[in-house]
């Protein structure tokens, strides 16, 4: 089938509701016969989503900079990983390796990653969506934002389909699905 793109944090320390969601993602992904790539760490919401897709059959493919790979914890039971030297070879080979960007709760380093991957949407680079999962309200201050930028002219015609925001990972999930079903038949 196809790949999805997951970018996630790797902090530990999240609710476990949001750790809940991450592996209900990587099982769902899993569950629909597609392949998870992410950033290769087995810590935070990463390590979860990549958990409940290897519990639920699915193939994982992780995408790290060596320089992190201590740090964050390179996953060793996923079906292969690929060390880097920069988090932008990350950010190009995960591209490369997907066909569109689910977007679980994460910090500056998620964001950095989902905005490239609109950003390149919008340049024409890719039309690969990105889809944020607002999973207890975590985006709302991202859509508020883009939203700001919309009001204000700033944002081109052309970003329109280069993200969504979604209230839920099923929600979610059946977007995954969605986007896939054209290319199954």
């Amino acid at each position: 089938m196809g790949s999805v793109c997951v970018f996630a944090s790797a902090n530990d320390t999240l609710p476990a509701g949001l750790r809940d969601a991450a592996e209900a993602a990587g099982a769902g992904i899993a569950r629909l016969g597609h392949t998870l790539v992410y950033g290769g760490s087995s810590r935070g919401l990463m390590g979860a989503a990549a958990r409940g897709a290897v519990a639920g059959g699915g193939r994982v493919v992780g995408v790290m900079p060596r320089h992190l790979a201590g740090r964050e914890r390179a996953a060793i039971d996923i079906a292969e990983i690929h060390l880097v030297d920069t988090l932008s070879e990350r950010k190009q080979r995960m591209a490369d390796l997907s066909d569109l960007f689910l977007v679980l709760p994460g910090g500056v380093g998620t964001l950095d990653e989902a905005l490239e991957m609109i950003t390149w949407f919008d340049v024409g680079l890719s039309r690969k969506p990105t889809l944020f999962v607002d999973v207890d309200g975590f985006w709302q201050d991202f859509a508020a934002m883009m939203a700001g930028l919309r009001a204000r002219g700033v944002l081109r015609p052309d970003i329109d389909g280069a993200w969504r925001l979604l209230p839920d990972i099923d929600t979610a999930l059946e977007a995954v699905a969605t986007w896939f079903a054209p290319r199954a038949a």
